[in-house]
């Protein structure tokens, strides 16, 4: 009898029907003997009507009362899944965060996971019983409601799993599987029956929007299979219908690019004529991460005959006014003589076990996208993945020509 974790994202729960139609999958799993423990997020649009709440109070709310708020919608989620169940016939209880056990820092809106003790709803699950636990949330040492950012529920099922020692994790989300690229944008994108802990938190981290990047982390940091698949297909988890996620093979290395992913949710940032000397990047990237800003690609150009040089760097969008502010008041100690910006940029992505091996993967992509015409502003590489910035208009283009040039249009 192996121990299952179902995980139901917005859109699966958008609903009462949807509601039943997942309550109905998790039956089946019960029906072929699977012990089984169901984690929610809340119901689709609710969360971003909560922080609307919270924001018409005040848009400088306290981050502490906007949790208590906010990991509401969960729980309204554990609940109306659990009746669900019951309806059906199964002895189904809910639970929020703190009454499993999970605690987390106090970073209120975006925590992280300290430890979970799973043993009063394991007796629980042991005992016949189905677990409806509501995601994204925890309680801090002192009693604080967290949530755990956006996508949380996705790192509360894997944290979970992890703590029950499940077998499987299954994620149902509104897609089928994990994609060679975004679908929507490349109709011949493929998917994927399997792909690595690796690869697959590159492409999250990177763009992809079918995992939380931490939770596919922590999946691989404890080695806790995880498989992506859809709410709305006749498959249930144990068919194996979706993308399992799971330990690299040699297999996998075979084909040089596995996928690739893109994101505009960054924007550019160049600080022109910067004194090249030592300390002057901690001057510039310091401040930023004091105020919890996130630095991405990075580039330096040469110093010239002056000593001076350009720092281009990306952040996300949602911290691009705040960056801006931050660098303006740091710029007597910069010293920088102008900043200039773009918000109408994308960064496209090529992530591969196979690139570890294989020469000629960045040229390829540096040759495809000079024959479309389109210019590369930043480069940033790495082991399994090389990435570009370039102008937002070209994105589409981008995407379709490099994965054709790849190989990785669907036959």
């Amino acid at each position: 009898m192996s121990l299952i974790v179902m995980k139901f994202g917005g859109t699966s729960v958008g609903d009462i029907d949807r509601i039943k139609n997942a309550a109905a999958k998790v039956a089946l799993e019960v029906q072929r003997g699977h012990k089984v423990a169901v984690v929610v997020s809340a119901m689709m649009g609710v969360t971003d009507q909560l922080i609307g709440y919270c924001r018409a109070i005040s848009p400088r709310y306290d981050q502490r009362e906007h949790d208590a708020v906010v990991a509401t919608g969960e729980q309204v989620s554990s609940g109306l899944m659990s009746l669900a169940l019951q309806q059906r016939g199964l002895n189904a209880r809910s639970w929020q965060g703190w009454q499993v056990g999970l605690r987390t820092d106090s970073t209120h809106g975006k925590a992280r996971i300290a430890d979970i003790d799973p043993q009063t709803l394991l007796a629980s699950i042991d005992d016949g019983k189905i677990g409806v636990v509501a995601g994204f949330q925890g309680v801090t040492e002192d009693g604080r409601i967290t949530t755990l950012g956006r996508g949380g529920s996705d790192t509360s099922a894997v944290a979970l799993a992890v703590a029950l020692k499940a077998d499987r994790c299954d994620i149902y989300t509104d897609v089928d599987g994990v994609y060679s690229a975004d679908p929507r944008i490349v109709e011949s994108a493929r998917k994927m029956k399997r792909v690595s802990y690796e690869e697959m938190l590159e492409l999250a981290s990177l763009g992809a929007k079918v995992l939380q990047a931490r939770s596919v982390e922590m999946a691989m940091r404890y080695r806790m299979p995880v498989q992506v698949l859809s709410t709305f297909a006749n498959e249930i988890g144990s068919d194996l219908p979706g993308t399992l996620i799971t330990e690299g093979n040699e297999k996998m290395e075979e084909n040089t690019v596995t996928g690739i992913a893109h994101t505009r949710d960054e924007a550019k940032i160049t600080l022109v004529k910067v004194s090249d000397k030592p300390g002057i990047a901690a001057r510039v990237f310091v401040p930023l991460a004091r105020a919890g800003i996130n630095v991405d690609m990075i580039v330096q150009t040469a110093s010239d005959e002056n000593h001076t040089t350009d720092i281009s760097f990306t952040v996300g969008k949602s911290d691009f006014d705040r960056a801006l502010k931050v660098l303006e008041d740091e710029q007597p100690s910069i010293g920088y003589t102008k900043l200039t910006s773009a918000k109408n940029v994308a960064k496209i992505s090529l992530v591969g076990l196979g690139m570890r091996s294989h020469v000629g993967v960045a040229a390829t992509m540096f040759e495809t996208l000079a024959e479309k015409g389109i210019n590369i502003l930043v480069i940033e590489t790495s082991e399994i993945n090389t990435s570009v910035l370039i102008s937002d208009e070209y994105t589409e283009l981008a995407l379709r020509a490099l994965h054709t040039a790849y190989g990785l249009d669907a036959a």
